[in-house]
């Protein structure tokens, strides 16, 4: 009789009887490892498009220093020939002597500091 009371509402003998099923549990434990998989998904492609932005900034960074020392290269201290009694040529002079003097310092350390992060953060395959 419990047999076929079972067959007809579909649930085990032992649920009728009163008995503790473990497949919930089991169906528990499924349940919480998908979401677990869905958050590690999602801890996984946040710290990949970080990565990807750092390595982004990074090399702006150094195509702007390259840029930067170009030009200055092109340009070979045009303030040299700058006649600077006239008190404008002389405050842009010294503004843009004070930059060069600064840059060709600062930024050959930051073009290899740059240049090691990018080689830190390339994508391991």
């Amino acid at each position: 009789m419990l047999i076929s009371i079972s067959e007809a509402l579909d649930a085990s003998v032992g649920t009728l009887l009163g008995e503790g099923v473990s497949e919930p549990e089991a169906d528990g434990l499924s349940a919480i490892a998908e979401k677990l998989e869905v958050v590690n998904l999602q801890l996984a492609r946040g710290r990949e498009s970080r990565r990807r932005l750092v390595c982004g900034v990074l090399l702006a960074l150094v195509i702007a220093i390259a840029l930067a020392f170009a030009c200055l290269v092109v340009l070979g201290s045009p303030y040299l020939h700058w006649d600077f009694a006239d008190p404008e040529l002389a405050v842009a002079g010294t503004l843009y002597h004070g930059f060069e003097w600064v840059f060709v310092r600062i930024a050959p350390i930051a073009l290899v500091v740059a240049i090691a992060g990018l080689f830190l953060l390339r994508k391991r395959g």
